[in-house]
C-alpha cells in the first residue's frame, strides 16, 4: 500500500507526537496573527470564535495527509483546496499566492523548530525531507511560485518573514481571543513557548522575550517524559474539553499503520 509519506519518515515522527504538534501550532499561532492576509481567517468568523478548535481541525487535516495512503492524502488535500475555493467565492476575490505559501512555509519551519526544541537537531537530509513532503502538498494544491528545494526555501522563507508580517488590529484581537479561550495562566505559557519557537522577526513584532529562565523550564518539561509525567503536564496546558483531541493526536499514527 503506497503512502504519500513513507513509514520511516522523520515527518511521521514529528507529527506523530502530541508535544511536537502542539509546539508547532503554538509557534504558528503567533505568526498567523501577524500575517498580512490574516483577515481571510476572520472572514468566516471561525478563527476568532474558536481558535483552539481551529487548531485541532488543522491538525486533523495535516495528520490525514501525513499518515494516510497516497489516495487518501490527496483526497484530504483536495478537500482543503475546495474549502479555500469556497471561501474565495463567498468573498468574491482570491487568496494571494504568497499567503498560501506563507502557511506552507510555517508548517515546514515550525515542524523543524519544534522537533529540534523538544528532541534533537535534525540533519540536513531530514530537513530536506520535511521540505519535500510539504512541497508535494503545495504542488497538489496548485500553489504557484514554490521553491523547489530546501536551500531555496530558506531564502524565500526569510523574504516572506520580512515582507508579509505586520502587527495589526487583527493581531491584537487574535491574541485577545487566545487569552480569553486559554485563561491567563495558559496564555502566559503560550507566550513562553512562542518566545522559544518563533523566528526573530516574529519575536520582535510581538515583543516576545526569550527569557533565559525558559531553557531550564523546557529541560524540566523534557525530563518529565522519563518519569511519565509529560502527558499530565501536556493536558494541563490546554482546557480540559480538548483532552480527547490531544489524545487523538498520538492515536492517529497507530490507526493508520
Amino acid at each position: 500500500m503506497q503512502h504519500l509519506v513513507k513509514q520511516d519518515s522523520i515527518v511521521r515522527k514529528i507529527w506523530g507526537k502530541a508535544d511536537t504538534v502542539l509546539f508547532i501550532f503554538a509557534g504558528a499561532a503567533a505568526e498567523f496573527a501577524l500575517n498580512k492576509a490574516v483577515d481571510w481567517l476572520y472572514f468566516t468568523g471561525k478563527l476568532p470564535a474558536d481558535p483552539l478548535g481551529r487548531l485541532f481541525s488543522t491538525v486533523t487535516y495535516s495528520q490525514r495527509v501525513i499518515f494516510s495512503t497516497t489516495d487518501a492524502a490527496y483526497a484530504a488535500i483536495d478537500q482543503i483546496t475546495a474549502i479555500h475555493k469556497h471561501v474565495e467565492t463567498a468573498r468574491g476575490t482570491q487568496i494571494p499566492d504568497w499567503a498560501y505559501r506563507d502557511v506552507l512555509f510555517m508548517l515546514i519551519d515550525y515542524s523543524i523548530r519544534s522537533y529540534e526544541l523538544l528532541e534533537r537537531s535534525l540533519t540536513l537530509a531530514e530537513k530536506e525531507e520535511v521540505f519535500e513532503v510539504f512541497y508535494r502538498v503545495g504542488i497538489r494544491m496548485h500553489i504557484d511560485g514554490l521553491p523547489t528545494n530546501y536551500a531555496s526555501w530558506k531564502i524565500m522563507r526569510e523574504s516572506h518573514l520580512n515582507q508579509d508580517l505586520q502587527f495589526s488590529d487583527f493581531t491584537r484581537d487574535l491574541f485577545k481571543q487566545y487569552r480569553q479561550h486559554l485563561g491567563l495562566i495558559r496564555y502566559v505559557l503560550l507566550r513562553l513557548v512562542q518566545a522559544l519557537m518563533a523566528p526573530e522577526r516574529v519575536k520582535t513584532l510581538l515583543t516576545l522575550r526569550n527569557v533565559h529562565l525558559l531553557k531550564p523550564l523546557l529541560y524540566m518539561y523534557k525530563l518529565s517524559e522519563s518519569v511519565k509525567l509529560q502527558g499530565y503536564l501536556r493536558n494541563a496546558l490546554l482546557p480540559s474539553k480538548y483532552k480527547i483531541q490531544i489524545q487523538d493526536i498520538e492515536q492517529v499514527k497507530i490507526l493508520t499503520h
